[in-house]
């Protein structure tokens, strides 16, 4: 199944078999308020069809969905925040955010209104309080037991699930394939940018 079309066109410098190094990246909202808030506007109506298109590309199975949260004539507006997040609202309801140019990720209130959004990387139970404490994913919490995954690519948009859990606990991006994660079986390998309880989830509105 395609739950998204993305695809990182970002090349790696470098070749050979050598380790491959990377960055830590803490999640998007640990700290965040709309303090962090630095600017709202109204999109235009051409924008509007962009990032109603962007977000279809991506997320193909909303075809069906997506008017019931973001009717064509409504106002989308897309607010800027510190460090280069977007939040993409209507009726200031937040549906969506971005790093930079980078892909649309979807709220965890959204994705639990459609939870195969995302495709699933399951962690096992020992690691749910990392998980609820912002930590990124590592390895041996999918590859054990109580871990399972869905066959993604490196810089694959996902929903972090915890064992015997339903719904998603966490929005990640992965930093390996499944394959990867298989082989290696060690280090990060899902950064965490926005989980149950962080800035985001507690201003699930701009009012």
């Amino acid at each position: 199944m395609s739950w998204f079309l993305f695809v990182s066109t970002q090349k790696k410098k470098g070749g050979g078999g050598g380790k491959q190094k990377t960055t830590k990246k803490m999640p998007l909202f640990q700290k965040f308020g709309k303090e962090n808030v630095t600017s709202a506007s109204q999109t235009k109506s051409s924008e509007q069809r962009k990032v109603r298109q962007k977000i279809l590309e991506q997320y193909p199975m909303l075809e069906d969905h997506i008017d019931d949260f973001m009717p064509p004539k409504a106002t989308i507006t897309a607010v800027k925040c510190q460090n280069h997040i977007q939040l993409i609202t209507v009726k200031n309801e937040i549906f969506f955010f971005r790093e930079r140019e980078g892909p649309y990720f979807p709220t965890l209130k959204l994705l639990h209104m459609y939870p195969d959004l995302l495709p699933v990387m399951q962690v096992d139970i020992g690691g749910c309080k990392f998980v609820l404490g912002g930590a990124n994913v590592m390895c041996p919490g999918l590859t054990s037991p109580g871990g399972k995954m869905d066959d993604l690519p490196e810089r694959a948009p996902c929903q972090i699930r915890i064992e015997g859990k339903q719904h998603a606990v966490a929005v990640g991006l992965t930093t390996m394939s499944t394959e990867q994660i298989r082989e290696v079986n060690k280090g990060t390998c899902i950064t965490n940018l926005h989980y149950l309880g962080d800035g985001l989830w507690h201003m699930p509105t701009l009012e």
